[in-house]
């Protein structure tokens, strides 16, 4: 049986959305920021540190064998949600940017000076500085894969900076300040043909798209709970399970090890030697009853719907002559930025919130790209299943009246 998409329902599951800001009702459009939390994620976090919470793993007593069950239990559900080939290929970590880091100090040994780490323009601060530094410590070189002036990935160029010295590849899937959802499957087979690693930064698309990461045969592809409607504090890092196991461990301490003396140390198996100290347990539950929620909606449907509104909202927005849109790719994601003449982003922000309205503005932790753009930041409205036409005519509005005062 299909399931049926019901939007109010669905608003009902998420109990923030029911307030008042300013006096007005919120619209919240910061979802690529950071998205809500269905009721069944707070109370999964809550019957645990009421019902269940222990320190996981060794221990023998009931508290902490219920809470590894729900722990190991987590790790099963995401593997399963993007497809990986064994819970012992999920790693957890943080969120994207320690997942990241993580890959950025244990690739570390097998890169010399003169190799090369390919990223985009449009990187997210945390898939750019981390390579730098690898850069630093080794001696490679880190090469930029430009974009042309509607944001999207110059595959042609790439091809051309290919070669026998690169050895890593590391792209976002979907641009967190563009919405372009690029052609990484196209990446990964070009990037394979030359022997180079790939890391995929998957923080805004693990929300918009299903991910199937061995359809994918991405080495690597990492993305954050609180992207994907689960907790903030936990992150996922999926590897190729030969290559987590050529890899050192990250972190030293609890849990990552097998056995210690003072004269040695042995580390534990996978996962586990990526995961020094006691984890983030209530946030792995929390994710995983996001995925649990997830699970239970048309999913299909709701990605229709956040494209319904993300296409309303881009068609409302050309009504005003002062707006220029940055970021214009054929393939998007419910992302929308632009700018409006020399009106800064952060007044016409605070403006908005006066309305209930709440939109990011800035740069986004896309430094370079505002360069590439020649600006200093954006608006920045990305839309969920959750959000409705009447929420986009409050932006509109809202966008009216602060044009009117700051013009």
């Amino acid at each position: 049986m299909n399931k049926a998409f019901n939007l109010e329902n669905i608003r009902k599951d998420f109990p923030i959305l029911d307030q008042e800001i300013n006096g007005s009702p919120l619209a919240y459009f910061d979802n690529a920021a950071s998205t809500q939390k269905p009721k069944a994620v707070i109370d999964a976090i809550k019957n645990y540190y009421e019902q269940d919470h222990a320190n996981v793993h060794r221990g023998v007593h009931t508290l902490s064998v219920r809470a590894t069950e729900l722990y190991e239990e987590s790790r099963t559900k995401i593997a399963k949600f993007i497809n990986a080939n064994a819970s012992t290929e999920i790693v957890f970590t943080r969120g994207t940017t320690e997942s990241i880091n993580l890959l950025a100090s244990t690739l570390s040994g097998l890169i010399k000076q003169g190799d090369e780490i390919l990223i985009s323009t449009m990187e997210h601060h945390s898939n750019i500085v981390p390579w730098q530094e690898l850069c630093i410590r080794t001696g490679a070189i880190l090469k930029i894969i430009p974009i042309n002036k509607l944001g999207e990935l110059q595959l042609d160029s790439m091809e051309k900076l290919l070669g026998k010295k690169t050895k890593i590849i590391s792209v976002a899937h979907i641009s967190n300040t563009l919405g372009t959802i690029n052609p990484i499957k196209k990446i990964i087979e070009l990037a394979h043909l030359c022997k180079a690693y790939v890391v995929i930064d998957g923080a805004q698309a693990i929300a918009h798209t299903p991910i199937d990461v061995q359809d994918l045969d991405c080495d690597f592809y990492t993305f954050s709970g609180h992207k994907l409607y689960g907790p903030t504090g936990i992150g996922v890092l999926y590897g190729k399970e030969n290559l987590l196991n050529k890899l050192p461990p990250y972190q030293f301490g609890g849990e990552m090890i097998l056995k210690v003396t003072f004269e040695n140390t042995s580390y534990n198996s996978l996962p586990y030697k990526f995961e020094a100290g006691t984890p983030n347990i209530a946030g792995s539950i929390g994710l995983a009853a996001a995925i649990d929620y997830l699970n239970s909606l048309p999913l299909n449907l709701c990605h229709q719907h956040e494209m319904e509104i993300h296409d309303y909202a881009l068609d409302q927005l050309k009504s005003f002559s002062n707006i220029r849109l940055i970021g214009e790719s054929h393939k998007k994601s419910p992302i929308i930025s632009f700018i409006a003449n020399d009106i800064h982003p952060h007044d016409v922000g605070t403006i908005l919130n006066q309305k209930g309205v709440a939109v990011r503005t800035g740069h986004h932790c896309t430094m370079p790209l505002m360069e590439f753009f020649n600006i200093s930041g954006t608006i920045r409205a990305s839309f969920s299943f959750y959000n409705t036409k009447n929420e986009v005519k409050q932006l509109i509005g809202g966008l009216g009246i602060a044009f009117k005062m700051l013009s």
